[in-house]
């Protein structure tokens, strides 16, 4: 079996303005050998809050392009890495994942906003959106027009950090959200249990789900009720190895799990984890069959993870 290459998009916690805040990374997993194709230096940044303005963050391809989001920008590139275009809306804020339907559409997860938006890749604008929250009657979603002046405020009430699309439903999860959500349509409900602080959480079929339980510095296969199938734990490195350099309050530390996705025909998972490493477990046996670190630097925090889908 030969493993595939995979686009990583980092984010480099506790950052200086002038430093590298984050790029993307094309890694073989076969051979170990990476390239690092976007050097995301640029000075028009947010630099307050977590995270926030820097990095790149969630993947997808849509036909010949590379669609990658910033912080509140959709950005799309061709196959030399060169901006295309951009895509700006004022209720898209601290985006994490975002995910294409494979038809014409890409949802985004819009942190700040408590919301996803939906992009059009034909008509090439933010065409819907869908507020979410929750009450003493459990969750609940108002739809709005992201071009209009009728959105929510900023909240991060929920911290969403994914939305992923799967037989016509769209799926949200997030580090202050106890479950994964299905939305269909404008309806929201509630598709199975997490634990809290979780990334990347997406159905695998056969009632089975897959997330990176950060809290824990795990993957994790579980059943929809929450029971845990199994678990598979991040490498871990050696302290002297590792760089420390410009640690601040930005929660930048070790076996931090984020970016995932998983390779039906192969039956394996790819995941991120703090420092800069992207790993493949064998879903059936547990197995991690290879790993890639492209830094060693602790701030280094993988964030969008997708297979290349081009030889």
């Amino acid at each position: 079996m030969t493993l595939p290459k995979v686009l990583m998009t980092d984010v480099i916690r506790s950052t200086k303005q002038g430093d590298s805040h984050g790029g993307a990374y094309l890694i073989d997993m076969e051979t170990g050998v990476f390239e690092q194709v976007l050097d995301w230096n640029a000075v028009e940044i947010d630099w307050e809050g977590r995270g926030m303005g820097r990095g790149l963050r969630g993947i997808c391809f849509v036909g010949e392009h590379i669609y990658i989001a910033a912080s509140d920008e959709l950005f799309v590139f061709d196959r030399n890495w060169q901006i295309v275009k951009s895509f700006k809306c004022k209720f898209l804020h601290h985006c994490h994942e975002i995910s294409f339907d494979g038809d014409r559409c890409i949802y985004l997860s819009s942190t700040s906003f408590d919301s996803v938006l939906r992009f059009d890749v034909v008509d090439e604008l933010f065409d819907r959106a869908w507020w979410i929250g929750v009450g003493k009657s459990g969750f609940g979603t108002r739809a709005y027009d992201p071009e209009g002046d009728e959105g929510p405020p900023k909240a991060d009430t929920l911290h969403i950090n994914q939305v992923f699309v799967a037989d016509g439903a769209v799926f949200v999860s997030g580090v202050g959200m106890p479950a994964m959500l299905r939305l269909v349509g404008d309806s929201i409900e509630v598709y199975a249990k997490v634990p809290q602080t979780t990334h990347n959480c997406q159905p695998m079929g056969d009632g089975l789900i897959v997330m990176n339980s950060t809290g824990e510095d795990r993957l994790v296969i579980a059943y929809r009720r929450g029971k845990v199938m199994k678990r598979f734990a991040y490498p871990k490195y050696d302290e002297s190895a590792m760089t420390f350099t410009g640690i601040g309050d930005d929660h930048a530390r070790q076996g931090f799990g984020r970016g995932l996705c998983v390779d039906d025909e192969r039956g394996l998972l790819f995941v991120g984890s703090s420092p800069g490493t992207v790993s493949a477990f064998d879903r059936s046996s547990g197995e991690m069959v290879a790993s890639v670190n492209v830094s060693m630097d602790i701030r280094n925090a993988p964030h969008g993870l997708e297979i290349w889908p081009w030889s």
